[in-house]
């Protein structure tokens, strides 16, 4: 009877603990205390403590002392001590026991505080150590959350092979850098001979030096480097740096630096270069022989020519202060173009316009002027000099772009000169500084923007492609 009560108060508990996970404490004495009553019965049945029972009653202390909290735990010991002490002494009452057998209620009840002691201080240790793993998975997921962002935004391309060449993991650059494609096919050698060859070396001989090689999906040139790694498979590391971005680097450095130089140098040039003008003016006004009118002549001319180039390495250093806005070229481009015919003093059907959409350019007003100077100026410096022989388009290209032509009717530049027209110096003109397609490109980029030489019909075709918001 007693263990049928038993075993339903037991399943009531457990259907309870299941669909009712509130008030645990509460949930947790009214367990033990059921325990307690129904094992005591039991053992008073059975011949009391010598029944063996009492057992029982450790087992189920310590399971409270490992889920129970705080002084609780103190509770269901002391309980279970007056339960085992009180079913002993009424023993006493009712029929003659022996003393040993108090003695062994006494132990029972030191064994009930110990093992319940002794759980509590067990489970304070195992939640200690569990909230300290659960503390360190953190931090460990937020680490390899940032290294794996840090890896995918890096500009080298970073592969992870085996020692068999096999390509376990890599980046989103690497595999730009070498057309990474099917898993199943992931073999280095099936992507780069050249780099499989360099890591098959490396292997054999643990060499520290960088690898250069091509890799044929994109046809860059890359530098790779191989490290080892500390991983149980003995995993190696493969860095791949972009040649090509990184010499563009060093061409922007190289440029940077000599653009400080020449601009500090053209500062200095600049008194001495007005002294020689101011002189060779004043020589002209007084002088009256012809032969030294026209070597005054050539001195004014060339220092003209320097003069101009200074003011175009100045305007170099000036790049970077950029102060965009968007620009209306429908209004825009007829006023400078009126400017620069009454400067150059040329027809003004010599320039035609077309517009197309909004044709709305964010750019900085000054560096527009300046851009759009110098490509007005190499266009009729080449072309007929008629009625609609330099041509500017204007229109909008679509997904916040607009494309800005300037066309003259020339002969258009050779082939073999499409990639030195942009370069410093470059002219192929006697008078040419050869600094207005350069500057005129810098001043581009500072804008965000691209100045290119495309294909054209008839002579040459230099656009503008800006933003036409921010």
């Amino acid at each position: 009877m007693i263990t049928t009560l038993y075993l339903l108060a037991t399943t009531f508990s457990l259907v309870g603990l299941l669909y009712y996970r509130r008030r645990f404490n509460m949930q947790l004495s009214l367990c033990v205390l059921v325990d307690v009553l129904a094992l005591t019965l039991l053992m008073h049945l059975g011949g009391g403590l010598r029944s063996g029972l009492g057992v029982l009653l450790l087992v189920n202390l310590a399971g409270a002392g490992l889920v129970g909290q705080g002084r609780l735990v103190l509770f269901y010991a002391a309980l279970a001590t007056l339960a085992a002490l009180a079913e002993q002494s009424y023993r006493a009452i009712v029929s003659d026991i022996e003393m040993v057998d108090f003695f062994q209620a006494g132990l029972y009840s030191a064994g009930f505080f110990a093992v319940a002691i002794s759980a509590r201080l067990l489970a304070q240790r195992v939640i200690t150590n569990e909230e300290l793993a659960r503390q360190r998975g953190v931090e460990l997921k937020n680490q390899t959350l940032v290294g794996q962002r840090v890896i995918e935004e890096m500009q080298d391309g970073v592969l992870v092979l085996d020692r068999t060449g096999w390509v376990k993991q890599h980046n989103p650059r690497a595999e730009q850098l070498l057309g990474l494609g099917d898993p199943s096919e992931r073999k280095l050698v099936n992507y780069s001979t050249e780099l499989a060859r360099g890591f098959s070396y490396w292997c054999e001989h643990s060499s520290r030096e960088s690898v250069l090689v091509r890799a044929p999906a994109s046809g860059m040139q890359l530098r790779a480097r191989f490290i080892a790694t500390d991983s149980s498979e003995r995993d190696v590391l493969v860095f791949l740096e972009d040649m090509g971005r990184l010499q563009e680097q060093a061409r922007q450095l190289k440029l940077a630096a000599l653009g400080r130089l020449t601009a500090n140098i053209a500062h200095e040039i600049r008194n001495p270069l007005s002294a020689i003008n101011h002189a060779g003016e004043l020589l002209s006004e007084e002088c009256s022989d012809q032969t030294t009118k026209r070597l005054l002549r050539i001195i004014l001319d060339n220092a003209q020519r320097v003069e101009r180039i200074v003011s175009d390495v100045l305007e170099l250093g000036r790049r970077d202060r950029a102060y965009r806005e968007q620009i209306d070229l429908r209004l825009a481009l007829p006023i400078l173009v009126e400017e620069y015919t009454l400067k150059e003093k040329m027809d003004a059907g010599v320039v035609q316009f077309e517009f197309l959409g909004l044709a709305v350019l964010y750019f900085d007003r000054s560096h527009f002027h300046q851009v759009l100077w110098n490509l007005l100026g190499n266009a009729l410096r080449h072309s007929q000099g008629k009625p609609g022989s330099i041509r500017i388009k204007a229109g909008d290209a679509g997904d916040g772009w607009v494309d800005l032509h300037v066309i003259d009717d020339g002969k258009g530049i050779d082939d073999s000169l499409r990639e030195q027209v942009f370069e410093p110096f470059f002219t192929t003109h006697s008078r040419g500084t050869g600094l207005g397609l350069y500057i005129a490109r810098e001043l581009c980029e500072a804008n965000g923007a691209r100045l290119e030489l495309t294909d054209s019909e008839s002579g040459a075709d230099f656009y503008i492609s800006g933003r036409t918001i921010e």
